[in-house]
């Protein structure tokens, strides 16, 4: 199995743009590209993103989430977080074409920063469409897909589990647990897809195709890799899913990581 996601130079291709969002779509991304500029001044954005199904062509009418990703002049504060909370909500009950909007803060500095190079930096580089101002990819490196940049992205699953657990714990609605069920299988899929991926040769956020490659190099985990990759497009509200994945193949995951490529440089 022949990796992909690279240009004919063998770099991580950037894998969205504004071009191939979906047109049932397009309706909601000028919302969002609207709605970020009202609440965001020049003074306070540097420049904002799209990531995830949307801007890759793939989403799913009202099953795909939106995800944005603000880049600001500084360190996020609870005025912007309050605001980027409305966003979510007037986005999310506005446009039935989507079930549910998640957007990410974060400091300029710190995407462009020595430490994320290879874990945000990456992120915005290949992973994040332009949306609003001067793209912070300018000023960030190529990248292959190399050990260095598996450890860097995904070598810290062990510090997601304990966290997952509570989260399960206190879990009392299905609504909840679609979410969190969602979220750790996207999760652990896209951990075990860059697990491989140096021998593997390539890069994808597909879920599926990330499960496929994973199951080439670790075929007794293949199925359970499968079935995680179902429950990030399609999460159903049963605890025993969310054991499956935080405490069967999580804890593989992350142990067998961390034999392969090392851990994740410390953050503050």
């Amino acid at each position: 199995m022949a990796g992909t996601g690279l240009d004919v130079e063998g770099w991580i291709a950037r894998e969205g743009a504004l071009s191939r969002v979906p047109a049932a779509f397009a309706r909601v991304v000028d919302a969002a590209r609207a709605r970020i500029a009202e609440s965001f001044d020049g003074g306070r954005l540097h420049s904002a993103y799209i990531y995830g199904s949307i801007p890759r062509g793939s989403a799913i009418l009202g099953v795909s989430d939106l995800d944005l990703l603000l880049a600001l002049r500084s360190e996020p504060t609870e005025a912007d977080r309050a605001a980027a909370t409305r966003i979510e909500q007037d986005l999310d009950e506005s446009f039935p074409q989507i079930d549910g909007v998640g957007i990410l803060l974060l400091s300029a500095r710190t995407l462009l920063s020595e430490l994320e190079r290879y874990d945000l930096g990456f992120f915005v580089a290949c992973l994040c469409s332009p949306l609003l101002g001067d793209d912070l990819a300018d000023q960030l490196p190529r990248y292959r897909p190399t050990p260095l940049l598996a450890r860097e992205t995904n070598g810290d699953l062990s510090r997601a589990l304990p966290k997952w657990r509570r989260q399960a714990a206190e879990a009392n609605t299905d609504q909840q647990r679609k979410a969190l069920s969602r979220i750790v299988a996207r999760r652990i899929v896209r951990t075990g897809l860059t697990l491989v991926m140096p021998r593997w040769g390539g890069w994808t956020s597909d879920l599926s195709e990330s499960a496929e490659a994973f199951g080439v190099y670790y075929p007794q985990r293949a199925e359970q890799m499968r079935r995680a990759a179902v429950v990030g497009r399609t999460p159903p509200p049963v605890p025993l899913v969310l054991h499956e994945l935080i405490d069967d193949l999580g804890p593989w995951l992350a142990a067998e990581y961390v034999t392969v490529h090392g851990e994740k440089a410390a953050r503050p």
